[in-house]
């Protein structure tokens, strides 16, 4: 099988979500940095390969893949050991709809592209900008709080990392950088924690990547 090739941005969530899988899975992979802040995301030969203009995107064998979580499920499907996603089919579905609350709900109203059109269209200002970010955030953590107090373990579900576990992480190193106040959330911080501490987790960290800016 070939090695996957990563499209990929340094800062953005859903990448690295991405770049956890692919390190749990133990998989070589080649990686090109595209500057979301630049718009090379809209280049067109960018576009020739992912016609949304999104990071990230995976070339495989299989042919190019988008949305992250699609990709997570074909990493799940293609190399199945360790697992992402628990064997049963109710868990199956707690796990993604944790990974989704997160991918779904949370990230896609506080990512770059709906941030920009805040400030362009309502003159939105840096501090109401946070104030957006740490509102959405509090508010789908606090569900995953109670969520992870009903099947967490060492992980958000369980005692192994899962899907959950790869859209958390990013996540809370957003909310991080961003300075929400995430103490109402110490299920959370406790998984993210041990997810952080695996080496798969570290080293896809934004700060480990070729392309990444001292911050």
């Amino acid at each position: 099988m070939s090695r996957p090739h990563l499209h990929d941005y340094w800062r953005s969530t859903a990448a690295y979500r991405v770049r956890i899988a692919l390190n749990l899975k133990g998989l070589d992979y080649s990686r090109t940095a595209h500057d979301l802040r630049l718009g090379a995301q809209r280049a067109p030969a960018y576009l020739e390969i992912a016609p949304q203009g999104l990071a990230p995107a995976l070339e495989t064998e299989d042919g190019v893949l988008t949305q992250s979580l699609a990709i997570l499920e074909w990493l799940d499907e293609r190399y199945p050991d360790p697992p992402l996603l628990p064997s049963e089919p109710g868990p199956r579905a707690i796990v993604r709809a944790m990974a989704e609350a997160i991918a779904c709900d949370i990230h896609p109203i506080n990512n770059l592209r709906v941030l920009n059109r805040l400030r362009a269209d309502f003159a939105a200002t840096p501090a109401q900008i946070d104030a957006w970010i740490a509102h959405w955030i509090g508010e789908g953590f606090g569900a995953l709080e109670q969520l992870t107090a009903r099947h967490g373990g060492a992980f958000i579900f369980g005692d192994a990392p899962t899907m959950a576990d790869c859209c958390l992480v990013p996540q809370v190193y957003s909310a991080e950088r961003f300075k929400v106040d995430l103490s109402p959330f110490p299920r959370l911080l406790a998984a993210a924690d041990r997810a952080r501490a695996l080496p798969a987790f570290e080293a896809a960290h934004p700060s480990r990547q070729a392309d990444a800016e001292a911050v």
